[in-house]
């Protein structure tokens, strides 16, 4: 047995295939498939059940492949140990971000990450929460950018920013007419979610105080990402939230819509920074999370600016005037 095997069986499990795993693994898929097959016959038992093209893992190959995670997790920070211990600043950061906060961080952090950390250049991957911190905790990731507490107790978290919420809407609808709307007011059954796995449905769910939506027509309404939902709110499907750093980042909105802020308890979200509590380049995880804390929260809107009902129909005025 070896570490070389268990990378194998894990990239197996990870793939669900033995030809793409061994693709990954950079051998022959008969080189990869004899391997595992002869650490199966050391550990007497199988690591997987091959029921013609398909692949399960089974009962005890599920505990054996938390077994080498964690082995192969710390045989990496041995490496990583021996490299910080030169300097921990040097090579990339492995950084996971949510798909709410990548498009709209990225553009603001890169820059003067790349001033402040030459030596650190940041390797990013773009996935949802669990399997962000499912990554961290196997040592794949660094560390990762997310908005909620982390699940797995083994992980550290340090707070960064709040990031507050605001309400989208049509122009026409009930709730435009407040300038900041209260939360308790929003029907949950308009409310747009994004699809299970997204930290920002549970979080819309949560603002609503409403654990679940209701049985309304709009009940399977979900989507894949915050454009998606600003466009079936133009198209008069119900609302949406949008965190401020996307409102920051929008140049226009689709359709009419206009943007409300919020009031009341879970009206925004902590961005949080997970990483290892035991990974050997803490020096450099606690420049990102400084680096953060110094360029992101003085670019959050403490308003709706240009896409409040008021000054949208003062542009529509004004280019009504040009023409």
């Amino acid at each position: 047995m070896n570490l070389r095997d268990l990378r194998y069986i894990i990239k197996v499990a990870d793939l669900k295939h033995f030809g793409r795993a061994a693709v990954a693994c950079h051998v022959s898929q008969p080189t990869l498939s004899g391997q595992i097959l002869k650490l199966e016959e050391e550990l007497g038992v199988a690591v997987f059940e091959r029921v013609g093209k398909s692949l399960t893992t089974t009962a005890a190959g599920e505990a054996i492949l938390a077994h080498a995670r964690r082995c192969v997790a710390a045989a990496d920070d041995l490496v990583a140990a021996a490299r910080a211990s030169r300097d921990p600043m040097i090579g990339p950061l492995r950084l996971g971000i949510i798909p709410t906060l990548a498009p709209y961080l990225t553009p603001l952090l890169l820059p003067p990450a790349r001033e402040a950390m030459p030596s650190t250049p940041l390797a990013l991957v773009e996935d949802l929460t669990t399997r962000l911190t499912e990554l961290v905790a196997q040592g794949e990731l660094d560390a990762a950018l997310i908005a909620s507490q982390p699940e797995d107790d083994a992980l550290a978290a340090v707070e960064l920013f709040e990031e507050p919420f605001f309400l989208v809407m049509p122009r026409g609808h009930r709730l435009a007419q407040a300038e900041i709307v209260d939360a308790a007011d929003i029907d949950p059954d308009e409310l747009l979610l994004l699809s299970d796995g997204h930290c920002l449905r549970d979080q819309a769910l949560e603002l609503c105080q409403n654990p679940r939506r209701g049985d309304g027509e709009m009940a399977d309404m979900r989507a894949a990402s915050l454009p998606t939902l600003l466009h079936l709110a133009a198209a008069g499907y119900g609302l949406t939230l949008i965190p401020a750093l996307a409102l920051a980042e929008e140049t226009r909105l689709p359709g009419d819509l206009i943007v409300r802020r919020l009031k009341g308890p879970h009206t925004s979200r902590m961005i949080r920074l997970v990483f290892r509590p035991t990974h050997p380049r803490q020096p450099a995880i606690e420049a990102l999370a400084r680096l953060v804390r110094a360029h992101i929260p003085s670019r959050l809107p403490t308003s709706a600016g240009p896409f409040a009902a008021e000054k949208a129909r003062g542009q529509e005025d004004a280019s009504l005037l040009k023409t």
